[in-house]
C-alpha cells in the first residue's frame, strides 16, 4: 500500500476530485496549506499594483491505495492538475504499513 499526498493549485481541485473518481478513488482527504517550491512565491496584480505572495495557498489531497493502483491515481492527478505553469504542484509516494478501519477493525486491503 502507498500514501499519495498531492500538492494542487486550489482552483485544480474540481478536476481533479473528478479524475479520481473516474478511475475509482473517490476517497480523499483535503487540507488547505501554503507554500512553495524553487520558485519562491508569486507575483501578482490587484488594481494595477504588484505584490508577492510568498507563500501561495494550495491544497494537500491525501489518498492510501493498493500499489496495483498507484500509477492510475498518479496519472490521473497530474493531468488533471496540470497548467504547464509554475506552481502546478508536487505529487509525493510514501509507503504504507498498515491500515485500520476504525468502525470495524478492518485491516490493510479491506480497510481502504
Amino acid at each position: 500500500m502507498k500514501k499519495i499526498e498531492a500538492i494542487i493549485r486550489m482552483e485544480k481541485f474540481d478536476e481533479v476530485k473528478q479524475a479520481l473518481r473516474e478511475v475509482g478513488y473517490p476517497g480523499i482527504t483535503k487540507s488547505p496549506v501554503e507554500g512553495h517550491g524553487k520558485q519562491k512565491g508569486l507575483k501578482e496584480q490587484f488594481r494595477g499594483t504588484t505584490f508577492e505572495v510568498e507563500f501561495p495557498p494550495k491544497l494537500k489531497l491525501e489518498i492510501v491505495a493498493l500499489d496495483e493502483d498507484v500509477s492510475r491515481i498518479l496519472n490521473a492527478i497530474m493531468m488533471s492538475a496540470r497548467t504547464g505553469e509554475v506552481g502546478d504542484g508536487k505529487i509525493f509516494v510514501i509507503p504504507v504499513d498498515t491500515v485500520v478501519r476504525i468502525r470495524t477493525g478492518d485491516k490493510d486491503q479491506d480497510a481502504i
